[in-house]
């Protein structure tokens, strides 16, 4: 369930997508769509493309009344720029002598050249078009029809930017367990602080680093280069058991991983202490289990630590699902790198196309939408079914099943 494919390039006239095998039932409207592809578009060093489009998703199938009635979604969302880009992205043969563009200066960092090499052409803008994060405004509305579904058992997704550069601000863990500003076991503080991220032009939750990074986007931009970054999500709600450790093509941090690896510009990946467990002896990287009484029908298993980051042998363990994502800077500089024609062979600079100087606060918006569609698809593969009431029967019996173990 919730497998989809993408379609579309960045210039072209519109971006497609289809999902496949939603449940019936799920209240969804374009809206909801709509209020994600508004925050990818968002964030302080955003380019000159985001004031051109204004992305709304016009949905052609899968729903009715606001209900999804259990076939194909698919939606669509125009791209404003197509106007101006009619003939170099045209479908149909140019007309003889009319002058094609053609793009032979592969930029550094960038699909360009490997690209070309593979498909077998000389001319880049073919490559570039698709290989465009202007696709993640696809998958950003793929990943908002699977947060609503995600939502309906209480499952809830945030994310903030920890790092511009070489300045970092506080990540979850720094934040919930040396009680920096929130405390875990309350949602309003939870939903206070992302509601702070959610008002900040970086979607940092940190004022003082948000300055100094702003100061270092400046800076770096004024010398013509880009800036790449970390961003975090967290997932909060997550049943124990999602995923498998059977095979490993079933491992829910392996499926995470390779969804956020694929979008573009994403370079690292680590879950809970990541990269940090591994200088730490043992003791103090694996997360101790206590079980507390609740009622009469049992109680739960809880964990005071999670540097497991919410996942144990590829499934969760019921604490939230941590996940740090690490960003390259654009690969298109103003100052542009050395290249070389790869119809000449000469030496030349890198073609400028238009870019953001810094896109790490649209990237954490575009995780969070990959996020949700992996958790999505792992917990209809555990509890799913033709419609919304045969997957919540499922999911509330499990849910007992669980405090009874």
């Amino acid at each position: 369930m919730f497998t989809y494919l993408t379609a579309g390039e960045s210039h072209g006239m519109q971006l497609t997508t289809i999902i496949k095998k939603v449940p019936s039932g799920l209240w969804l409207t374009a809206e909801m769509i709509n209020q994600q592809l508004t925050r990818r578009q968002q964030g302080y060093g955003r380019g000159g493309r985001m004031e051109i489009e204004k992305d709304r998703i016009e949905i052609t199938s899968g729903i009715r009344h606001g209900r999804t009635i259990g076939s194909p979604i698919s939606m669509q969302i125009k791209n404003r720029d197509w106007e101006n880009w009619q003939e170099k992205m045209s479908v149909e043969p140019l007309d003889f002598g009319c002058n094609r563009e053609e793009m032979t200066n592969p930029r550094p960092g960038h699909a360009d050249l490997v690209g070309g090499i593979k498909y077998n052409t000389y001319d880049l803008r073919d490559i570039l078009e698709r290989a465009s994060a202007r696709e993640t405004a696809a998958r950003t509305a793929v990943g908002a029809v699977c947060r609503q579904f995600l939502r309906e058992f209480g499952i809830q997704i945030w994310s903030h930017v920890v790092q511009i550069g070489d300045l970092t601000s506080p990540n979850w863990t720094q934040l919930t367990t040396e009680q920096i500003s929130v405390n875990l076991d309350d949602p309003g503080e939870v939903k206070e602080y992302f509601a702070l991220v959610e008002r900040s032009p970086l979607r940092c939750g940190s004022p003082e680093q948000q300055a100094k990074m702003i100061q270092l986007i400046d800076n770096w931009q004024l010398a013509g280069d880009s800036v790449g970054g970390v961003f975090e999500v967290i997932v909060t709600g997550l049943p124990i058991g999602l995923g498998s450790y059977v095979h490993w093509n079933e491992r829910l941090d392996g499926k995470l991983a390779q969804a956020l690896v694929s979008v573009q510009g994403m370079k690292a990946v680590e879950f809970g202490l990541g990269f940090g467990g591994s200088g730490l002896p043992g003791s103090l990287v694996h997360d101790q289990i206590y079980y507390a009484e609740q009622d009469t029908i049992g109680g739960y298993f809880y964990r005071t630590t999670n540097g497991a980051g919410g996942l144990e042998g590829g499934m969760t363990t019921g604490e939230p699902l941590i996940i740090r994502v690490g960003m390259k800077p654009i690969p298109t500089l103003m100052k542009p790198l050395h290249s070389v024609d790869i119809v000449t062979k000469e030496e030349v600079y890198a073609s400028k196309e238009r870019a953001d100087v810094c896109a790490v606060p649209a990237a954490s918006v575009v995780g969070e939408g990959v996020v949700a569609i992996e958790l999505a698809q792992a917990f209809a593969a555990k509890f799913g079914g033709d419609s919304m009431t045969e997957i919540r029967g499922a999911y509330e019996k499990y849910l007992e099943y669980v405090r009874q173990y």
